[in-house]
């Protein structure tokens, strides 16, 4: 028997675009809302990738959550081990810890949620900011969280 898939939510068209949209905006140095483009080696292809981000402070770190699951930019990240942020010229080159405890990680998303619920709800199957500790643990594991450590 095969192990489900995990969940990833791919984007349509429009979502294409409208990431094109923002990563285009952080390059020439506008953040709307604190987004950043990531720019993240391609494991299979060793190309750079870029796609916005929300990057996430909570309780004095830095966090990537991956709202819509175990994205390409995910799986490149655990490859890659680490990329760059870059917002207009500042541009912060960073290596990344992957959160696995449930407990942990259901802090950050429910921080997160409660910043970022409003654009990324949609892609968390029913779990809110206001969910039980219970309930963001169990979706912990569909959405990665690494830690952000900035290393110049």
């Amino acid at each position: 028997m095969n192990a489900p898939a995990p969940y990833y939510a791919q984007g349509g068209p429009f979502a294409v675009r409208f990431n094109a949209l923002f990563g285009k905006l952080a390059r020439l140095g506008i953040s709307l809302a604190g987004t950043a483009e990531l720019s993240v080696r391609g494991r299979a292809s060793g190309r750079m990738q870029r796609i916005p981000v929300n990057p996430h402070r909570y309780e004095g770190a830095q966090y990537l959550v991956s709202a819509r699951g175990h994205s390409q930019w995910v799986r490149n990240m655990r490859v890659a081990g680490g990329g760059e942020l870059r917002v207009g010229r500042k541009v912060r080159a960073f290596t990344v810890t992957e959160l696995t405890d449930p407990v942990e990680k259901a802090a950050v998303l429910r921080a997160y949620l409660e910043k970022w619920g409003w654009e990324v709800n949609r892609f968390f199957q029913g779990v809110t900011a206001k969910s039980s500790d219970a309930t963001l643990q169990a979706a912990a594991a569909d959405h990665p969280v690494f830690r952000i450590t900035v290393t110049k």
